[in-house]
């Protein structure tokens, strides 16, 4: 596992205006003795960082930011050259879609803040794009890769109590185990995971302190508890809302102080670990109801994370199909999937997620024979009713109009929604094709040139900009 910063990261940049003006000769040589290596934005081979530099905050600067930003995954600094800038105008600029938000108006000193954030967000990149992950944890959609990248942050960077939060069959417990493989402690032992709807309350204290022989009825042998087992390891707690007020209260102890007795011990042991809890339950709204502890709460989430449901990342669903088919393959390849099956797989409702993909892929599996692609009588004929409904169901739903209402309440022109209406389609029809030019025309009903000429009209939008220096 990657464990150095990387170095020199290469970054694009965008000179708004008349940003490039207002840097002066002392402020351009810093930027290029920086530890950066900027690039007009569109001369790289793979997606990066960037740099955008204005110079007044203005609303036509958010508006800049903004386009650049849009339907990409682009971890941008909002950079203001020669004046400090108001809170204001810093929360704009976030939700303009800016990462972060500079002032610079020393522009002689050495420009190391800006080389340390890309520095740091090169090293999470490189770890995200390693088959540590990629050969894991599957997806490339934006609020997948979103949250990817701050798991990958606080688990490679920091040793802070971590906690899951999500629907059932989200992916939790491939979380945590990745948590623990980035986790950089030297001599770093076991993860151990318990799961706590399986503690039976009358032995809980043995289940995570351990106990002595013969503290109690058959306890012939000493044992040790899922606190000693963790030292100097990791501690999974899976369901941990479960636990009762009870148990909250005896586990503070450890969480807090990381020493803790077996049963039928007088004697103290120190552990120390770090620890991962997850839960399908909202345990902010359980405190408030007086069921979860609020000072347990506080030490099992140092950084807490909801993981997406995968409706919210549905660009996933196909990719997750075909690595489930390829897990499944004796040839360790995955068999095609004819446009049918594609669609059924995007329409269908997964109330329990990613587990309820692979239990549905696992069974078309079962039904396919041979080396063709899968079609639609490889579906399993109790689960084909509900999708003639979900092809007889209107494409523009309540998901499509939310999404309309939302962009009119941001002030979005007609023009700009029709725009990002087909880049969007584009995008999707040449990933789900795999880059495929003629298949992915044929699925949008243009021709191959039409698509040519809107990819590349695209590109020149995105490219616009001056060189740097």
């Amino acid at each position: 596992m990657i464990t150095a910063i990387r170095k020199n990261p290469r970054v694009w940049v965008h000179w708004y205006g008349n940003s490039k003006a207002n840097l002066n000769e002392a402020g351009l040589k810093a930027l290029s003795r920086g530890g950066l290596d900027l690039r007009r934005r569109g001369e790289m081979d793979e997606p990066a960082d960037g740099l955008f530099i204005f110079g007044e905050f203005t609303p036509e600067v958010c508006q800049s930011l903004h386009d650049l930003t849009t339907n990409n995954l682009d971890r941008v600094v909002a950079l203001g050259v020669g004046a400090e800038l108001s809170g204001a105008a810093s929360w704009k600029l976030l939700e303009a879609g800016a990462t972060d938000v500079l002032s610079w108006d020393d522009v002689s000193k050495p420009p190391s803040e800006l080389a340390e954030r890309f520095e740091r967000w090169a090293t999470v990149e490189q770890i995200l794009h390693s088959p540590a992950v990629r050969e894991i944890l599957v997806g490339q959609s934006r609020a997948w890769v979103r949250v990817l990248r701050e798991l990958i942050e606080v688990a490679h960077f920091t040793d802070s109590a971590i906690l899951l939060t999500g629907e059932t069959g989200t992916g939790k417990e491939l979380i945590a185990r990745l948590i623990h493989r980035l986790d950089r402690r030297p001599g770093k032992q076991s993860l151990i995971v318990l799961d706590c709807t399986t503690v039976v309350p009358e032995l809980s204290g043995s289940e995570f302190f351990g106990h002595e022989r013969g503290a109690f009825t058959h306890a012939v042998v000493a044992r040790e508890g899922a606190f000693g087992l963790a030292d100097e390891g990791t501690l999974f707690l899976d369901e941990v809302g479960e636990l009762s007020p009870r148990l909250q209260a005896e586990l503070l102890r450890v969480v807090q102080e990381h020493a803790y007795k077996r049963v039928g011990s007088n004697t103290w042991k120190q552990t120390n670990f770090r620890l991962v809890c997850a839960t399908n339950r909202d345990l902010r709204e359980e405190e408030r109801r007086g069921t979860f502890r609020a000072d347990f709460y506080h030490r099992i989430a140092s950084w807490t994370c909801r993981l997406p449901t995968l409706a919210e990342r549905k660009d996933d669903i196909i990719p997750l199909a075909l690595h489930f088919l390829a897990q499944m393959s004796p040839e360790g390849e995955a068999p095609e999937l004819s446009s049918a099956v594609r669609d059924y797989l995007l329409l269908r409702r997964y109330p329990g997620n990613v587990r309820e993909l692979r239990q549905a892929i696992t069974r078309i599996a079962h039904r396919h024979v041979g080396r063709g692609p899968i079609t639609v009588g490889d579906i399993p004929e109790e689960e084909r009713i509900p999708a003639t409904r979900l092809m007889n169901e209107q494409w523009c739903d309540q998901d499509f109009e939310n999404t309309i209402r939302h962009a009119l309440a941001q002030q979005v022109h007609l023009r700009e929604i029709s725009a990002k209406a087909a880049e969007t389609a584009i995008r999707i029809a040449l990933e789900e094709e795999k880059g495929n030019v003629p298949r992915a025309a044929r699925r949008l009903g243009v021709t191959d040139r039409a698509l040519q000429l809107r990819r590349a009209a695209g590109r020149r939008h995105h490219h616009d900009g001056e060189q740097p220096a």
